[in-house]
């Protein structure tokens, strides 16, 4: 039986915090600090904080982590260079986990087109993603994760911004006579809040270091 986690929400009533918050309720752990629109409030010092919340926010989530010495897992989408260089700096400190997608498939995804860009040298690729209305950054972090694997290599990501989707990403693979495709699809942001609780337990006992998700799902010993 895992311990009680008294943890942190920055962005903790947008889409993703609520869900956050209700997965963490369901293992019994203690939401002890909020950050939002609607204020700020504190009932004890958290021993993990998550930002759920937009890139403008992140000075404010790590001056809160550096104030509470509190490692930090942020799930902020549309981060510049210079705010990721300003995580790499906090890390020196306290433990960061940094990823623009929490969703275990979506690692799986990453994995299976590193092996088809080694073998499927001199096809054309192309990425298509899709999300919600009310998502701002085009393409996503995770079109961009993908795009990261090609170095060199201008690859197209087609956007689209439909509903309430949360997220669907296929990377193509095309030859002279046949294409290959590999998708995935979130059917619910509960499996981005599962990822987080999983980050959550990963982070808890470590005093500084700069992690990805992948480190977290492909070696889960550590």
């Amino acid at each position: 039986m895992s311990k009680t986690i008294k943890y942190g929400v920055i962005g903790s009533t947008g889409r993703l915090g609520s869900e956050v918050i209700s997965i963490f309720a369901e293992k019994n752990h203690l939401l002890v600090y909020e950050y939002s629109i609607e204020g700020e409030n504190q009932i004890d010092i958290p021993q993990v904080l998550i930002d759920c919340s937009l890139p403008e926010v992140l000075s404010d989530s790590i001056h809160t982590a550096t104030k509470f010495n509190a490692p930090i897992i942020v799930a902020t989408t549309g981060l510049t260079d210079s705010q990721l260089d300003d995580l790499k700096k906090l890390s020196a400190k306290v433990a960061v986990v940094q990823s623009y997608n929490f969703s275990i498939g979506i690692q799986v995804l990453l994995k299976l087109t590193q092996i088809a860009k080694e073998t499927l040298t001199d096809w054309d690729i192309e990425i298509t993603e899709i999300h919600h209305r009310f998502k701002k950054d085009k393409p996503s972090g995770t079109a961009k994760m993908i795009q990261h694997l090609f170095p060199g290599k201008e690859i197209g990501a087609s956007s689209l911004r439909l509903g309430n989707i949360p997220g669907e990403h296929t990377v193509y693979f095309g030859g002279p006579g046949e294409v290959i495709s590999i998708s995935h699809s979130a059917t619910s942001r509960r499996t981005f809040a599962e990822g987080i609780l999983l980050s959550a337990n990963f982070i808890i006992n470590k005093k500084s270091g700069l992690y990805s998700f992948a480190d977290i799902v492909f070696n889960s010993n550590s």
